[in-house]
């Protein structure tokens, strides 16, 4: 994807967490002059996409809800330490969102369009992650050795059979492996879990905060810009951006890409367009040198949560918890994952030293319906949206950020983008 260098764009993305970076890397790859606003360092402690499961799982189709969800609802409410969990004082706020989050997986046909619009996202996404990493130098980033999922029997499998076979429909393949196939896969893994589905086209980043990092010091190393500070709206005259507003002053421009995550509703809206998104709070705790562990990244079916190797330690991630943005962690729901990750892999010491397990908590944006926002905006053509990827912001990023450049450049995107449209919430 190559742009017309005699008219290059001088493009300011705003947020450089995965999504952001991979705008970055793609744009300079087209040719434009690329300047990035971030208020902290790329990829460290305080972005989101420093803390996630490291998943590239082009599998990953399926939104958040389904069928039937609402059943649980009230019992999810009444338990602060669930699999959700709605801060009651936010809960009046949240409550739109919730009622279109219901809505939006309501019927399976409802799923299936959704299925099918996140794979044309998602596909090939371990690849396209192989490619951009090799390009930066990050090769040693990125592993392809394929996914699981863990059931304590075939049984709790087949609870799943309608999820797995909307995968299919999408072309997903997988292997079914029977007990012994997975405790050969998976030595350490605790012996109630007897059935595993391994997804060979998937992949893994074993630390996505360097990832993420590298490859906005990839686009600095091409002649990006990265400026310490936070975009505070826009300069449009006539339908055209003419400047980024930030507390550092104006930024000169002629295209700008909103990817500031949990924080793109008020710039969405200064550009044009109100969306619907939320802050999905996710938790993980990190156990440094494990006794034991998972040789390929885990999901367990039965709780819900992902283990990772990563260069760090044993990561345990998962929880959703609705709250706002700026409200201060629950720690308790980090412990609880610590203390899980001890009943999934016997062999870890029961004795676990503080200084050994270090707690963490990010923010997903998410929309109702699972799918992110990426097009234009409807203030200025020469604004760009995208995120709200939720639970698939590092597995999206690759492919959300050629779609950016090729936003930018004026050419055919690789998908329609007539799914993912940020004015669909009018």
């Amino acid at each position: 994807m190559i742009a017309d260098k005699n008219t290059p764009e001088h493009v300011v993305v705003i947020g450089a967490g995965i999504v952001g970076a991979a705008s970055a890397f793609n744009l300079v790859q087209a040719g434009h002059r690329v300047t990035i606003i971030e208020p902290g360092d790329p990829g460290d402690t305080h972005a989101t996409s420093y803390g996630n499961a490291g998943w590239l799982s082009s599998h990953s189709v399926l939104p958040p809800a389904s069928p039937g969800v609402w059943k649980q609802v009230p019992k999810w409410l009444a338990d602060p330490l669930g699999p959700l969990a709605i801060r009651w004082k936010y809960l009046p706020k949240a409550t739109p969102w919730l009622i279109r989050y219901l809505a939006a997986a309501w019927t399976y046909p409802q799923i299936e369009r959704t299925a099918r619009s996140l794979r044309s996202l998602l596909k090939d996404a371990a690849q396209l992650h192989q490619q951009m990493a090799h390009t930066a130098g990050l090769d040693d980033l990125i592993v392809r050795r394929g996914l699981l999922h863990a059931y304590l029997s075939r049984q709790s499998f087949e609870q799943d059979a309608r999820a797995w076979q909307i995968r299919r429909k999408e072309g997903v393949q997988w292997q079914e492996l029977n007990e012994s196939e997975l405790r050969n896969l998976e030595p350490d893994l605790d012996p109630r879990y007897t059935f595993g589905v391994l997804v060979p086209e998937t992949g893994n980043c074993t630390n996505p905060g360097a990832y993420t990092a590298g490859l906005v010091r990839y686009a600095q190393q091409q002649g990006a810009t990265l400026i310490k500070g936070q975009a505070t709206g826009f300069r449009i005259e006539h339908g055209r951006l003419k400047a980024i507003l930030t507390d550092q002053g104006e930024i000169s421009c002629t295209k700008s890409v909103i990817s500031v995550g949990s924080r793109a509703k008020r710039l969405a809206e200064m550009a044009g367009d109100r969306i619907s998104l939320e802050t999905e709070r996710g938790y993980h705790a990190v156990l440094r040198q494990p006794e034991a562990g998972p040789r390929i990244p885990t999901m367990f079916a039965d709780c819900k949560v992902i283990t990772s190797p990563m260069q760090q330690g044993l990561r345990i991630a998962g929880q959703v918890e609705i709250a706002e943005n700026d409200d201060t962690p629950n720690w308790r729901r980090a412990e609880i994952l610590r203390d899980l990750l001890l009943t999934l892999y016997p062999g870890l010491a029961r004795d676990l030293s503080a200084d050994r397990i270090d707690l963490w908590m990010g923010r997903r944006p998410s929309t109702p319906d699972g799918l992110p926002c990426i097009g234009l905006a409807s203030g200025s053509n020469d604004i760009i949206h995208a995120y709200g990827h939720g639970h698939v912001g590092l597995v999206g990023s690759a492919r959300t950020g050629r779609l950016v450049a090729q936003l930018a450049s004026g050419q055919p995107t690789d998908i329609p983008l007539g799914p993912f449209s940020p004015q669909r919430f009018r």
